[in-house]
């Protein structure tokens, strides 16, 4: 057996089946709706409850740089990111269902919902820039981010586990009926 064959056996490109790619995918999922707009969550929580008045100004000095962080790398470089982002997925999802590649495919499900998220991501940002949103209106904006990041995830996910299924079914276990 050649080392070509070994790396092969040891990293098993049959995604679908594999149990790192759903770890992966839960944890992927798990990220996003941690960290809303790159606040985590339990600072929303905490200012929430706002017992201790620093959290609350923690949550807004986190939501203002990130806020700005987002908006700043839209504005500089956000057409050569929708440029190259696109031109990224197409090549993806060519590879994936038109040559039938079931690792393209596989990164294709997770690619995906990341550019719906990454517009959505965006539009919060400047809502939150734009209306200058402090408070209460502030954690409003955040954990509805947040509900619709999971809402996706969910929907994501159970698109993926159907294709997973369906794609295991199809091949079986040794490559076809």
């Amino acid at each position: 057996m050649d080392w070509y064959e070994s790396v092969f056996e040891l990293i098993d490109l049959r995604s679908f089946s594999n149990l790192w790619y759903w770890v992966g995918l839960a944890v992927l999922w798990s990220s996003l709706s941690h960290w809303v707009l790159g606040v985590p969550h339990d600072a929303i929580l905490r200012a929430r409850r706002a017992k201790p008045e620093t959290a609350m100004q923690d949550l807004q000095d986190l939501a203002r740089i990130n806020v700005n962080r987002i908006l700043y790398i839209v504005d500089v470089s956000g057409a050569w990111l929708a440029l190259f982002g696109s031109a990224l997925a197409t090549a993806l999802g060519i590879i994936a269902f038109y040559y039938d590649v079931e690792f393209a495919q596989a990164v294709f499900f997770m690619l995906a919902p990341m550019i719906i998220i990454g517009g959505l991501s965006v539009a919060t940002a400047r809502r939150i820039r734009t209306r200058k949103l402090q408070g209460d209106d502030l954690i409003r904006s955040l954990m509805r981010h947040r509900f619709v990041v999971q809402l996706i995830g969910v929907v994501s996910i159970f698109i993926t586990a159907m294709f997973g299924m369906w794609v295991n079914l199809y091949t079986g276990p040794f490559g076809g009926f």
